[in-house]
């Protein structure tokens, strides 16, 4: 077998092999240490500007939640699992023309012009962090909670939620949750079981939040294997009979890394939501082609088909909103990282309309058109609707 080439593999097989081949090379790339996470103190002027209401999408805040082990000795998050949650808060300067969802980090000589910076970093005891994300709220009530994916690092998964939340001008400070991910492309199996390791600390968070009456509804925005957290985290809610907290839940799962037969059980034991899920999907996902592989080739929700009528007709009968973001440019080079251009094409990460309860008619299968022609619900996004409503 060492001596096959690869030209007498199966088709199927070489497409495999190829994808796996190109998520580690992106794994390969320059990451950032725990430094980037250190205060810059920016000269006075820069300082000063960002100070003014001119400059409010110049400077963004983040809360982080992390059940990570503290890194004493590099001030950061290491991917081992804690016994308790850590909270902290971050101010970010956010470079100016900026023209994609990269993300630059800053150097041992930060330019604030084109890389993201921290500026302000403070650790918070949990009812503080608690009273601090309810004070930040949207005037809806609204808070939103970002989970990241495989192969993340906790000061990546921190940047991207500034980038995400820069781009798309959300008020107030979106929350992120940092699960131990091993970070790295080898880590898949390791980081399946942290994220599972981490549903009762996801559900103490959202409770959390969820029992200040200021908060209307919480998004709960999962992207690849911080998707399959999400839907066990709603699951344990359900459970534990805890409707009062499902309620409020908006749930978004962006390339979900999620079995579809696994799916299909999770929403069998949640039932109907008040706020249908939201599904971001793309046919052409390679990262998930790869995660597909590694599970014995069974599928992936993140790459439904919504052209296949079986799918649209599942969406309405589960009550699903599955959206096509395929017309949407990644930066991965895989068609996994969409989702995160996705703020720049609304005034919210998630608008849902004017904070009314869905109906029936806000479900079924829809392609988002990054040419932007009309609006979609249930984002106010363009888009044109494929599914029956």
């Amino acid at each position: 077998m060492t001596g096959q080439r690869l030209n007498e593999f199966p088709l199927g097989a070489k497409t495999m092999l190829v994808a796996i081949g190109v998520a580690m090379l992106a794994g390969c790339a320059t990451r950032p240490s725990p430094d980037v996470l250190n205060p810059v103190h920016l000269p006075v002027h820069l300082n000063a500007s960002l100070q003014s209401d001119e400059a409010a999408s110049s400077r963004v805040n983040v809360l982080a939640a992390t059940n990570r082990n503290p890194d004493i000795a590099r001030g950061g998050f290491g991917s081992a699992w804690a016994d308790n949650l850590t909270y902290e808060q971050y101010a970010f300067s956010v470079p100016p023309n900026r023209k994609d969802t990269a993300i630059t980090y800053p150097t041992s000589r930060p330019d604030p012009e084109r890389q993201f910076v921290v500026i302000q970093r403070k650790q918070l005891p949990r009812d503080a962090f608690v009273e601090e994300a309810v004070r930040s709220t949207q005037s809806d009530g609204t808070v939103g909670i970002f989970v990241h994916g495989y192969n993340y690092s906790y000061q990546e998964a921190l940047f991207r939620t500034a980038q995400i939340a820069a781009d798309a001008n959300i008020p107030g400070s979106p929350i992120l949750f940092s699960w131990p991910s091993a970070a790295a492309v080898a880590g898949y199996v390791a980081d399946r079981d942290a994220a599972l390791s981490s549903r009762s600390d996801l559900d103490s968070l959202v409770t959390s939040l969820s029992a200040s009456g200021k908060v209307k509804r919480i998004i709960l925005f999962g992207h690849s294997m911080g998707g399959f957290l999400v839907m066990e985290t709603v699951r344990q809610l359900k459970l534990q009979h805890r409707d009062d907290v499902i309620d409020k839940l908006a749930v978004i799962l962006a390339a979900p890394d999620i079995d579809i037969d696994v799916f299909r059980s999770q929403l069998k034991d949640i039932g109907r939501m008040p706020i249908p899920i939201s599904l971001l999907v793309s046919k052409d996902d390679r990262a998930l082609v790869a995660s597909s592989f590694i599970a014995g080739e069974r599928a992936r929700v993140g790459r439904l088909d919504i052209d296949d009528p079986v799918i649209r007709e599942a969406a309405l009968k589960e009550r699903l909103r599955v959206i096509d973001i395929t017309s949407i440019q990644a930066s991965d080079g895989l068609g996994h990282d969409r989702y995160a251009s996705l703020a720049k094409f609304g005034a919210q990460l998630a608008s849902f309309e004017s904070g009314r309860r869905s109906s029936a008619g806000d479900v079924g299968a829809y392609v988002f058109d990054a040419a932007g022609a009309a609006v979609a619900s249930p984002f106010r996004l363009a888009g044109r609707v494929v599914g029956s409503q």
